[in-house]
């Protein structure tokens, strides 16, 4: 049966996704100064990954694509590493924007101003004083007033730590009886209406995204599919990688995953993530698994 043809169990298809790049960042506890990554994709990446191919707004509805069932198949773990990240350290020239994000600052150069005024006309954006601290950081409504004001007036740096994987391949599926809906989707990551990104807008993704829709649940698809072939055409090391399985509802051996999204999109105060439930395992794939040149899209 060629990719595509018939239907699966209980009359299931799956979307067949790769995410490889150099790197990827998939992120369930981000703060500023802590960005952590988990060791795989999550749901709520992928879901956002495919909303915004389809072109999606954030607050449009994701009931299609949350109510999937999602599987993640380490083809190529990759390597955690760290990025040591520092933003707004330095001296920086005055700009308009930071006088109008902040008043102190701005009293102080209306009194730098009549006491020294700049040699030369047209040089604001340019004075470059020690006594100044950085960039603006932190900018918020001060409760009192209204005014914008920056929380961080230091001219030091903010630090933070970033994670990421690196040389990473994971093949990704989402179980749906709508094929329409996996087709639409398909075409959409080949087709991108917004740009894509693996967790982190500096992770791009590297060859092909959508490798088709085939019938069948998440364990039969993953089961008799090869690895994904590295980037110099070899096959992956391991011949029984591990997978984890989304299930329909909580049973024995099944942990909770809180990266479910919701199904009205992102609101005004940033994303919510519900629970779902997942079991890891070991998959044994076939003797027989189709290797990657013999899919029909």
């Amino acid at each position: 049966m060629t990719a595509g043809a018939g239907a699966g169990t209980d009359g299931q298809y799956v979307l067949l996704i790769r995410l490889a790049g150099p790197l990827q960042s998939w992120g369930l506890r981000g703060r500023f100064a802590q960005r952590d990554t988990r060791t795989r994709p999550t749901k709520s990446g992928v879901v956002g990954l495919c909303a915004a191919a389809l072109g999606l707004d954030r607050d449009d509805p994701l009931t299609g694509l949350r109510s999937a069932l999602f599987g993640v198949r380490a083809d190529r773990p990759g390597t955690l590493v760290r990025d040591y990240h520092t933003v707004g350290g330095g001296r920086y020239p005055l700009r308009p924007r930071d006088l109008i994000t902040d008043h102190r600052r701005a009293a102080a150069y209306e009194h730098l101003e009549a006491s020294e005024p700049p040699t030369r006309p047209g040089t604001f954006g340019r004075r470059r004083e020690p006594s100044w601290y950085g960039a603006p950081k932190l900018i918020a409504a001060d409760p009192a007033t209204g005014t914008l004001m920056a929380g961080k007036v230091a001219r030091y740096p903010l630090l933070s730590e970033r994670w990421y994987l690196s040389d990473a391949a994971f093949l990704v599926g989402l179980q749906h009886h709508d094929r329409e809906l996996l087709a639409r989707t398909g075409h959409a990551l080949e087709h991108p209406k917004r740009l894509l990104w693996l967790g982190r807008k500096a992770c791009p993704p590297s060859g092909d995204l959508a490798l088709g829709v085939v019938p069948g649940t998440l364990r039969e698809v993953f089961g008799r599919r090869a690895p994904l072939p590295s980037a110099d055409g070899l096959p992956a090391p391991d011949d029984r990688p591990w997978a984890w399985f989304e299930e329909p509802a909580p049973r024995p051996g099944a942990g909770p995953v809180q990266d479910q999204p919701t199904a009205a999109g992102y609101p005004d105060d940033g994303p919510v993530h519900g629970y779902r439930w997942e079991t890891r395992q070991r998959l044994t794939l076939a003797p027989d698994a189709l290797g990657w040149e013999d899919l029909v899209l």
